[in-house]
């Protein structure tokens, strides 16, 4: 699932609102497309576990059906977790501030990861170029990145490593970084460019990349559940999935 596109999984879901039965709205004019609105779409080759989007209905619906009903429609490794009605103000997107990401480094050594960590964090900009549609772009990363800690999963912790719960024996390197959503987007392989630029670190196989938050972001630099306020309220309406 980590290489469906974003338009895969976009096509995806609308099938899975047909097979559902879901009262989808529709927007007018002379081709009508289902309202339906993503917040943040994960790069291809990432996996993510917290993926928010924004459906409009012609009726109102039971959260908890409605989950249950797109759950069974989907293909596996596609799951809706949660349902929640519209009710505080303002777009989904407007309150999508920052990701968290856990990348896992395989083959890299945790001491190098955390000197590459160290070197990264002391840097007041770290530019790092892109291939975009608009051809090749040069960007600071730095300043987007709200925390970046290494650690490591398995074996023993070198100093200045954090240990990360994780299966199996093996020892893995392990990167939790928090990154501001900003333009450009600022994506996980974008930060491991960074510490190219600044220690030279070269993963020798690729790594794997895991959104497992999106929200808004404290002055601790800790997410915030972006359904939250609607949680709080609630209101007869749409649901925000």
């Amino acid at each position: 699932m980590r290489f469906t596109s974003h338009r895969d999984f976009a096509r995806a879901f609308e099938r899975a609102i047909e097979r559902a039965g879901v009262p989808i709205a529709y927007s007018q004019g002379f081709t009508p497309h289902p309202k339906i609105s993503y917040a943040s779409a994960a790069p291809t080759g990432t996996a993510s576990e917290a993926e928010y989007l924004e459906i409009g209905l012609r009726a109102p619906v039971e959260p908890d059906a409605l989950v249950k009903a797109l759950d069974a429609a989907l293909s596996p490794g596609l799951d809706v977790l949660d349902a929640v009605p519209v009710g505080a103000p303002g777009g989904l997107s407007d309150r999508i501030e920052a990701s968290a990401w856990r990348v896992e480094l395989t083959g890299v050594a945790p001491g190098d990861l955390a000197d590459a960590v160290t070197a990264f964090l002391a840097a007041p900009e770290v530019t790092v170029e892109r291939l975009t549609k608009q051809g090749l772009r040069s960007f600071d990363v730095r300043g987007a990145v709200v925390s970046l800690v290494a650690g490591v999963t398995g074996g023993a912790v070198p100093a200045g490593v954090t240990r990360t719960s994780g299966d199996g024996d093996g020892v893995c390197a392990i990167l939790d970084l928090v990154v501001r959503q900003v333009t450009p987007s600022v994506r996980p392989d974008d930060v491991l460019a960074g510490l190219r630029v600044v220690a030279d670190l070269v993963p020798p196989v690729p790594p794997r990349a895991t959104r497992l938050a999106q929200g808004g972001l404290t002055a601790q630099g800790e997410i915030v559940d972006p359904l939250a306020a609607d949680r709080e309220r609630g209101v007869d309406g749409a649901p925000s999935a």
